[in-house]
């Protein structure tokens, strides 16, 4: 039962902060009212879906479960209501709350894995995918080199997160404190990379 209620407390509250997150990237590519709630939703729920289909989670709970679609939507719509005081805030603001999106779904993504008794390696992947996927479709949508692939420690963050989530179930960590020591892995550790600047290696 706790471990259920740690996966849906940080399912919602990550579809809030990514549905807004895409609400503003659909308002800055010009799109209209459709376009936003829609970017809301597929930003929200996309990483979601996909986890849910790979591991057998069948219907995915973005489509069985009212709450998600409703606060995606309503989201993505308050966003573009208030969208004039939303851009007016600081950039810093902006980042720490995509980090705790990332966070939150790293850590519900390789929970509802091992709940579904995915391996370790593919709940951490798992846990990855749930946190990035909903913004590898809207840079897709967006015709744009996805931000996991070119932002500072992004996707690696998710995937540290997912796997300090996946040990700590292993060495028999509450499920509570495995899920809270995870996303603090992975928000500090992007919003330590946004702040230094921190970069993986590429060839320039």
């Amino acid at each position: 039962m706790i471990r259920k209620q740690v996966v849906l407390a940080a399912d919602l509250a990550g579809t809030v902060v990514f549905a807004i997150e895409g609400a503003n990237a659909a308002i800055s590519a010009g799109l209209d009212l459709l376009g936003v709630v829609v970017l809301s939703f597929i930003v929200a729920l996309g990483g979601g879906m996909v986890r849910d289909l790979l591991i057998g989670a069948t219907p995915p709970i973005a489509i069985s479960d009212w709450r998600y679609p409703v606060l995606a939507f309503t989201s993505g719509l308050v966003t573009f209501l208030l969208h004039t005081q939303i851009a007016a805030l600081p950039a810093s603001l902006l980042t720490t709350l995509d980090a705790a999106g990332l966070a939150l779904f790293a850590v519900a993504g390789a929970e509802k894995a091992l709940d579904f008794r995915i391996s370790p390696f593919i709940a951490t992947l798992m846990g990855a995918i749930t946190g990035c996927g909903g913004g590898v479709l809207r840079d897709v949508l967006l015709v744009r080199v996805p931000m996991v692939l070119v932002a500072n420690i992004y996707a690696s963050a998710a995937l540290l997160g997912a796997a300090v989530v996946v040990i700590g179930r292993r060495f028999g960590y509450p499920p509570a404190l495995a899920a809270v020591l995870g996303g603090l892995v992975c928000f500090v550790l992007r919003v330590a990379a946004v702040y230094y600047n921190w970069q993986l290696p590429k060839i320039a």
